[in-house]
Parts: C-alpha cells; structure tokens; sequence
C-alpha cells in the first residue's frame, strides 16, 4: 500500500465506523421506543378504573373514571388549536375531585369560524357526575405571557402552565390533562389522536446509514485493490 493512500484509508475507515455507529444507535432507539409504544399500548388497553386525586399521576395514557363535578364558572379557551384544518379552542374545565383539588378536563374542540368575539356555548351542568377520560401530559407550548392576566372567565390561554391556571381557578390542579371520553355527553368535537411511535422512523434512518456504510466500503474496498496494483 503506497504511503500516500494510508492518510484517505484512515480517514475512511474512521467515517465507516462513524457510520456503523449511527446505524446500531438508531435500532438502540427503535428498540427504546418499542419499548414505551408497549407500554402505551398496555395502558391504553386497560380497562378504566376510578382514581382519586393522589393517583393520578403517573397514569398517562390510561383511560380513568373520575367523580367529581365540572366547575362551569371557572373554565379555560384554549386557543390556537388546529383540528381539520380549522382554527379554534379546545374547551378546558375543571373537574372537581375533592376539597381544593381539580383536574382540567378538555372537553373538546370549537372551530371560531371567523367569530373569534364569540364563544359557543360551553356552559355545563355542576351536579355530582361520573366521567371516563384519557390522561396525557400537559404540554407547554409557549410562556403566558408575564402581565396580570384577566381573571374574567371563561379564561383565554395560550399556554397550559398548570401552577398558574391553579391560581387563577383557584384550585389544586393536578398537573395531568383528562381528555373527555368521544362517547361521554357534555363534550364538544372529539376525535383524539392514538399514540404514534416513531420505530419506524429510526428503522428507515439505520437502514440508510448502514447503506452509506455499506457504498463506502464498496467505494473503499475498489480503491484499495486499484492502489495494490499501482
């Protein structure tokens, strides 16, 4: 092997290996994802069961029955939502567990229709009630913003930060969202999204990094008979 050649072979040796690395560090995901997906699954296929308040945490993806009774005066709009393609707000209600303590329920999507001065009607009975939701995980999308928001309700948010919409309502808000069962009255537009994982994704993206590795070691292995030769 000309000495010439030794500085190009290490360096594809060295982009090889880089390669093989990515590769195997994709299935490593997939296989982290299979994992969670399952989980998921098994949640999601449990039946639902009644929950207190303490216990709902870490329940993420269960279907739960709650008893309690929404609060109609102390709702949220939780606008900037896209569903079908239509601008509007998810409904967002407290649902009160015990003494101080509630869970917001989203009772599903409004489309504005070019009215955004003018909320449907989302009033909703108090009385003692039995309801079956998801729970997911708030998600924070943006900051509220840091003035004194207004505390006329319903209460236009952009955000879902759990620590003050718990001041704002005043209750104890559990820091989980429930969303309302499709079969459950009460409820506006719901169609909610089941969990995609993302193997596939780090499958496709293993696959392509060992084909590289594999067209550069073909690259490699032609220019290293082509070099013994000179």
């Amino acid at each position: 092997m000309q000495r010439n050649f030794m500085l190009p072979a290490l360096l594809i040796s060295l982009t090889l290996w880089g390669l093989v690395e990515l590769g195997f560090w994709q299935l490593d995901r997939a296989e982290q994802k299979r994992t969670i997906e399952n989980a998921i699954i098994a949640a999601q296929s449990s039946p639902p069961q009644p929950l207190s308040a303490a216990e709902l945490l870490g329940k993420e993806y269960y279907q739960v029955l709650l008893k309690g009774h929404y609060d109609s005066a102390k709702q949220f709009i939780y606008d900037n939502q896209i569903v079908n393609s239509n601008a509007g707000y998810y409904v967002l209600t407290p649902f009160v567990l015990d003494a101080g303590s509630a869970i917001l329920v989203n009772r599903g999507f409004i489309p504005w229709n070019g009215k955004r001065s003018k909320l449907a009607n989302i009033q909703v009975s108090q009385q003692p009630i039995s309801i079956q939701a998801r729970l997911i995980k708030p998600s924070q999308r943006i900051k509220l913003k840091q003035s004194q928001p207004s505390k006329i309700f319903p209460l236009l948010i952009q955000s879902l930060d759990i620590d003050q919409l718990s001041q704002l309502s005043g209750y104890q808000i559990v820091p989980m969202l429930a969303q309302l069962d499709a079969s459950a009255t009460n409820g506006f537009y719901r169609k909610w999204q089941p969990f995609y994982g993302s193997i596939n994704k780090h499958l496709g993206y293993a696959v392509q990094w060992f084909l590289m590795a594999l067209a550069l070691s073909i690259i490699a292995a032609y220019l290293l008979i082509k070099n013994w030769k000179k």
